[in-house]
């Protein structure tokens, strides 16, 4: 764990180091966001309407679990602004300090089990994944809980052959062929080609997305902006479109 810590705030610094370089190369502003994975496609537009409204400001956002992120901002890694897939994740990096504004939640999310392309498994329910090669979220990510939750209220237990660090990286695996199932949010569900299986007991699972300025960001104005952006008209369509809940 020390060995691990040391490495990313060393990267953290490089990090930094980097992006005075291109600020001060360029005469623009990095504004650096941690997302949550399953937010790519709705940050990715809203990343270039933010820097169109704002000439001068380059937002460079880093996508990956939730708690991969949060691990990454309390060991010292420059950040502006984080924005969790739930609160449990958020509150952990509060606990730490590197977080002390009010997050404001601005999406839900649940999840659904999505299979292989022409699901030639004949998975129906989740009770059918017994003999199915299954992957999940690892425990400690957002999705990885609410997958515990799930199959809980279905009185169920799951046997993966592998946990991932994010949503993304189930998704893949099933995409690929490399797994017939797993478990996904519905709004990664919707934008790959997969098979959608809906999960009645997702219900008891659903994950609230909070998004906060961190505390020692260098351009915290800014941060803010980016924040209301998301919060938001604009950031509210952008998610509605993509499947997602109101928070």
């Amino acid at each position: 764990m020390i060995r691990r810590v040391a490495l990313v705030g060393a990267l953290a610094v490089l990090a930094a180091s980097c992006s005075s370089e291109t600020a001060s190369d360029t005469g623009e502003s990095t504004l650096t966001v941690f997302a949550a994975a399953s937010l790519k496609n709705v940050f990715t537009g809203l990343e270039k309407e933010f820097e169109s409204a704002n000439p001068g400001v380059d937002v460079q956002v880093s996508y990956a679990g939730s708690s991969d992120l949060a691990a990454q901002l309390q060991a010292g890694a420059p950040a502006d602004v984080f924005a969790s897939a739930d609160q449990p994740t958020m509150d952990n990096v509060i606990k730490d300090g590197r977080i002390t504004a009010t997050p404001t939640t601005f999406a839900t999310n649940i999840l659904t089990l999505v299979t292989a392309p022409g699901n030639p498994k004949g998975i129906n329910g989740i009770n059918d994944l017994a003999d199915a090669t299954l992957v999940i979220c690892a425990p400690q990510v957002p999705c990885g809980r609410a997958t515990k939750k799930v199959a809980d209220a279905a009185n169920t237990t799951l046997h993966p052959v592998s946990e991932e660090s994010s949503v993304a990286d189930v998704l893949t695996k099933v995409t690929s062929g490399q797994a017939d199932a797993g478990f996904v949010y519905v709004t990664d569900a919707a934008s790959a080609k997969v098979g959608v299986v809906a999960v009645p007991e997702a219900s008891v699972a659903v994950n609230t997305y909070p998004i906060a300025v961190v505390a020692d960001s260098k351009q915290a104005a800014t941060a803010q902006k980016f924040t209301d952006l998301v919060t938001g008209p604009t950031g509210r369509a952008a998610l509605t479109a993509a499947g997602f809940g109101a928070p």
